[in-house]
């Protein structure tokens, strides 16, 4: 679920392989392509966190909704994708968007999906190579995915579960943002109520690299208190982030929780839900 650059190095010209740069910016949505043209390591196809992963937004559905599952599968085999490749995934901020498409490409039924740890940006300071040269598009093929099912909750299923204790939903989001404090993105400040933060790049050692799976183990059961990993519903934003601490999880040995893919965004547009501040 980790490659290393070492790693990647070794297979830049591996047929089996099939890598994906999703780099992003929130506030600077043309930022991840300008990056990527301006370069990109050997082999990489972009996808667009707004464009590609997500489908159009109707106001109430949050800012990255997901796609159809079955158009998303048919998108990626016109890309040449399908279930038996390794595919790695990478960005320039810790994972931060990349862990989108890992989680998505699961959802799809793949089980070789792994983050590139560091990103680009480790493979940058360790002087590796990139490039410009956008790579030749790989023949599609059949749609073969098998999309796996009972792994995301709706707004419904969060609302009538609000006071079950043996639930925890854990928001992604930065302390600040959770708490209420500030908000620069959402219209309605604050979390859902009941909810438990753990920021995502809580994830994360200081160069950018994930903490051991022993680290995170011990961090995230401490979090489910004796419960099953699928007392935890992920959430964050807008579905995105909350897939790296579902990944942690993952990383961690701690299979079988689920994300809320609409996440504050998707919350809030329905001014009936209610919400909390404060920690």
């Amino acid at each position: 679920m980790l490659v290393t650059t070492a790693e990647l190095a070794n297979h830049l010209h591996d047929p089996a392989w099939m890598l994906f740069d999703t780099r992003h910016d929130l506030m600077d949505t043309e930022k991840g392509p300008r990056e990527y043209s301006q370069g990109h390591i050997e082999g990489a196809t972009f996808l667009s966190i707004d464009h590609d992963l997500s489908s159009a937004k109707t106001g109430k559905n949050g800012r990255h909704p997901l796609p159809e599952v079955n158009a998303f599968a048919e998108k990626m085999a016109a890309l040449g994708a399908s279930p038996d490749l390794q595919f790695v995934v990478y960005d320039g901020t810790g994972g931060m968007y990349a862990a989108r498409l890992w989680w998505m490409l699961r959802w799809l039924g793949a089980s070789n999906v792994a983050l590139l740890d560091g990103g680009i940006a480790k493979w940058m300071a360790e002087k590796r190579p990139v490039t410009t040269l956008v790579p030749l598009a790989r023949a599609a093929v059949a749609n073969r995915f098998k999309p796996a099912s009972g792994i995301t909750v709706d707004a419904g299923d969060v609302l009538a579960h609000l006071d079950d204790a043996s639930r925890t939903i854990l928001d992604a989001r930065a302390g600040e943002r959770y708490r209420g404090e500030v908000e620069p993105i959402d219209p309605v400040a604050g979390h859902i109520p009941g909810a438990t933060n753990r920021f995502w790049q809580a994830n994360l050692k200081p160069d950018g690299t994930f903490k051991s799976r022993e680290n995170l183990q011990r961090e995230y059961s401490q979090l489910l208190a004796g419960r099953p990993p699928s007392a935890i519903v992920h959430q964050c934003g807008s579905g995105v982030t909350a897939c790296h601490n579902l990944f942690a999880m993952e990383w961690a040995g701690l299979s079988g929780s689920r994300l809320y893919p609409g996440s504050w965004s998707e919350w809030v547009a329905d001014p009936a839900r209610p919400v909390a501040k404060g920690s």
